[in-house]
């Protein structure tokens, strides 16, 4: 299945190549405009392979009290943080590119940020269910949530735009872009959502016993905690290593 989901890609990414060679010799906008919808299925196709955070965002949502309105803003955070990173970098760091990423697209600094945040962010978890005696979250600890594990930025994205870039049409680049970005958000708004189902189904079982939900709730947020706690450790040790 993981193959099949590469060959999609694959494709998917030649026929952007063909088209966008065509709007560049001057084949108009009306091909390329039939093909775009296609950056969406690109776009949840490629979230679907391993990375984009989908075990972090469940990991965090499992141990929260967001409603299903919160999480799918966390969701859409992490999915918009993730594409506009790589578009950021194409545009205006092109030339640091190749001392920037190494790898086919990866960021060991920028992955180390981005794990150090969550690792924050974990720690915060850790000391919310060990010091307060009812679940709750900051106001906008999720959308943080979103912004940190987005910040690495999407290597298909950054391979779409540098190919834009070098044929002279960046429209057709940030086109795409946006609707890989669409495509990205709806497979992570599918993990946050089973995440929620997941989480409220144990609450339901456990409603009529409302000092062991609690307890249990604070435990899952701690545990959630010393989760995001041990992928920022173990990424910021990988990358220290690596130097």
């Amino acid at each position: 299945m993981f193959q099949q989901i590469i060959d999609i890609q694959r494709e998917i990414y030649l026929g952007f190549a063909v088209h966008m060679k065509d709007f560049a010799a001057g084949g108009g906008w009306a091909s390329f405009l039939a093909f775009l919808p296609m950056g969406v299925v690109f776009g949840a196709v490629h979230a679907m392979t391993p990375g984009h955070s989908k075990s972090v965002l469940a990991t965090y949502l499992a141990g929260s009290s967001a409603k299903a309105h919160r999480a799918l803003l966390v969701s859409l955070a992490l999915s918009f943080t993730h594409v506009t990173m790589a578009v950021v970098i194409a545009l205006l760091a092109l030339p640091l590119v190749s001392r920037s990423f190494i790898d086919a697209g990866s960021s060991p600094a920028l992955e180390a940020v981005s794990r150090g945040l969550l690792g924050v962010i974990g720690l915060w978890m850790v000391l919310t269910a060990l010091l307060r005696h009812s679940h709750s979250h900051a106001q906008g600890e999720g959308l943080l949530m979103g912004f940190a594990a987005g910040l690495v930025p999407c290597p298909l994205t950054l391979f779409v735009m540098t190919f834009a870039m070098i044929h002279q049409v960046v429209v057709t680049g940030l086109l795409f872009a946006a609707t890989m970005m669409m495509g990205v958000a709806l497979t992570l708004s599918a993990v946050a959502l089973l995440a929620m189902v997941f989480r409220d189904s144990i609450s339901y079982l456990m409603r009529r016993h409302p000092q062991l939900l609690a307890s249990f709730s604070r435990a899952t947020s701690g545990v959630a905690g010393l989760v995001l706690v041990a992928v920022a450790a173990g990424e910021i040790a990988n990358w220290l290593n690596a130097r």
